[in-house]
């Protein structure tokens, strides 16, 4: 047996045709609005997430304050913290803005020698924080956000589109049915 092969039309619900329905017309539009506002929708959602990112990351950045931390135990030269080649856990003290003495925790260079100074960064409260991101590791998470939030957006937006365009192919499979049941009486015998 041999096969056939499909042809596809670009455009055939746009043109004029005797077998063509409402339906594939309404169908179209969906397409195309879906297309439309989800590539609109996500541009706009992409900008919106990258600014919010970015008001975040520099709001964290001005609460950042470095500080000078004296060590209160020896780090052994091979002791490490989880994730990281040449840094350990190990307990500091410092004096926050306000002038109250603080301790606790922080990664330290492994090897380093009790009462060496070592560098923290304290937030706007004199509790510990990590260090800030280079401006180029924050502009990669900014790009990435907006990207994220853009593509979820469009998704969404086409999503949606689709779930109505699937509502309006239903519907127009049920019109077909009844118009069959109709007409079907008069093409000849029924079988069945």
């Amino acid at each position: 047996m041999r096969k056939t092969k499909r042809v596809k039309v670009l455009g055939w619900r746009w043109r004029r045709n005797e077998l063509r329905r409402h339906s594939d017309a309404v169908e179209a539009w969906i397409v195309l609005a879906a297309w439309a506002f989800a590539t609109a929708g996500g541009a706009v959602a992409g900008v919106a997430g990258a600014q919010a990112v970015e008001t975040a990351q520099a709001r964290s950045g001005a609460e950042h304050r470095p500080a000078t931390a004296v060590l209160l135990g020896t780090v052994p030269p091979g002791a490490r913290a989880p994730a990281t080649y040449n840094l350990a856990r190990a307990n500091v003290r410092w004096t926050d803005a306000r002038g109250t003495v603080r301790t606790a925790t922080a990664d330290v260079k492994a090897g380093t020698a009790v009462g060496s100074s070592v560098p923290v960064w304290t937030d706007g409260h004199g509790h510990l924080v990590d260090e800030p991101a280079s401006p180029t590791v924050e502009t990669a998470r900014v790009v990435m956000a907006g990207t994220g939030v853009g593509l979820a957006g469009g998704l969404f937006v086409l999503a949606g589109g689709r779930l109505i365009r699937l509502r309006v192919e239903r519907r127009a499979t049920e019109r077909w049915g009844e118009e069959w049941e109709r007409t079907g009486a008069r093409w000849g015998r029924r079988t069945g």
